[in-house]
């Protein structure tokens, strides 16, 4: 069975299409700007780079035309890499939030949809946009469709970790409690990561750490969640690209008192304008890593910042679990950039933490980065949220 995975936007939509049979990874791409007289398209074919296209301008007015000029690609004589659309068993749908109402993957139903329509008040520009891409696909393929939550992983945290503490009719009326992101992410390095520990889940402690544009660390105990970073949204946390992380609360009514701001404002303020963004002046850590080395204060300070705050969070979530046997490094920074990881090794070096520097020197690949004798165990693991949502597509499809 071949597997098409969306991600869908609010202008954009990405996909992949994974062989089931050895999870091969038979092309990928992503339309952009949909609905702009700007939409742009660009497909890759790993296997043969002579059928791929980059970044054509294409009309998308719609998601519906953009799946369309997908699968018209996918079989294409010149693009294409299957012959028949029915070669394609079913289609996975990341979707951003499922709230309390999902604790993993679901069979796409009516009921199914309308929770995630419901669950658009915790994510308003992910989860319509999801929601389009379902209903795009139902409009022009007959074949199963699952919905795969980022907030799945995470709903096996016990309550004192994912509650508030402000009232409590606030949890009760409105949902109000930590969620978690990232969460197929995290599911998916943390099964690498028991794999490479020997297999067994039960008595495993550890910390995977997903950093990117948007960043988020899991405390993972005997292969479950059992606290996250990140909250009712993916803005609480570690420093991010653009988003502040946690932060005292009362910064926002003193903001918005002295500078005039309102609510939409200062959450703008908060998700675009803060992080690396407001710190440094951009939210690419390339050009921060660059500038850092080069002696500018602002870029070392957020290194520093973002190094400080990973070994906290990492410490706090040992001690929480009772110990630790793993950390993970995965996203485009934690699998990119050796220097935070060698960083934070050395601050938790009380932890018996001793990092092979050779080793850590690779970028993008799956390696153990500690020494043979360091009693905590690193592991730099890319990650592949499509090949699992692909995996839980296919579970759910083939047990109907």
């Amino acid at each position: 069975m071949k597997i098409l995975v969306i991600n869908a936007g609010s202008s954009s939509l990405k996909y992949q299409l994974i062989d089931m049979a050895n999870d091969e990874l038979l092309a990928k791409g992503i339309c952009e700007q949909i609905g702009d007289d700007n939409a742009t398209f660009t497909h890759k074919v790993p296997a043969d780079e002579s059928k791929n296209i980059k970044s054509m301008p294409r009309l998308m007015e719609d998601h519906g035309e953009a799946i369309r000029l997908v699968l018209d690609t996918l079989v294409s004589k010149d693009h294409g890499v299957i012959s028949s659309m029915d070669e394609i068993g079913a289609v996975g749908h990341r979707v951003l939030h499922g709230g309390e109402k999902f604790s993993g993957s679901v069979l796409v139903t009516e009921d199914v949809k309308k929770a995630i329509d419901e669950c658009k008040k915790f994510g308003p520009l992910h989860n319509p946009a999801n929601l389009k891409g379902i209903e795009a696909c139902e409009k022009i393929m007959s074949v199963p469709q699952v919905a795969v939550f980022d907030t799945g992983f995470h709903q096996t945290m016990p309550d004192y970790a994912y509650m508030y503490a402000i009232p409590y009719e606030f949890y009760e009326k409105d949902g109000i409690r930590r969620y978690g992101f990232h969460g197929t992410s995290h599911r998916y390095v943390s099964l690498r990561a028991i794999a490479l520990l020997g297999g067994k889940a039960e008595g495993t402690r550890i910390v995977t750490c997903h950093l990117g544009n948007g960043s988020s660390i899991s405390a993972v105990k005997d292969g479950k969640c059992f606290d996250t970073t990140m909250g009712l949204t993916p803005l609480e946390g570690i420093i991010m690209g653009t988003r502040c992380g946690s932060i005292d609360p009362a910064i926002i009514p003193t903001i918005m008192k002295e500078h005039n701001l309102t609510p939409d404002e200062v959450d703008t303020l908060m998700n675009k304008k803060s992080g690396m963004l407001g710190l440094a002046g951009t939210s690419d850590n390339r050009t921060i890593e660059k500038r850092a080395k080069e002696g500018d204060p602002r870029a070392q300070l957020v290194e520093s910042m973002l190094c400080h705050q990973l070994t906290k969070y990492i410490g706090g979530f040992a001690a929480a679990m009772g110990g630790i046997d793993a950390v993970v490094f995965t996203g485009g920074i934690g699998e990119n950039n050796p220097q935070y990881r060698t960083r934070v090794a050395e601050k938790l070096g009380f932890l018996g933490t001793k990092i092979d520097e050779e080793k850590n020197k690779l970028r993008g690949e799956e390696v153990e980065i500690s020494t043979p004798d360091s009693k905590l165990k690193m592991f730099v693991i890319p990650t592949n949220e499509e090949l699992m949502i692909a995996k839980d597509t296919y579970e759910i499809v083939t047990n109907l």
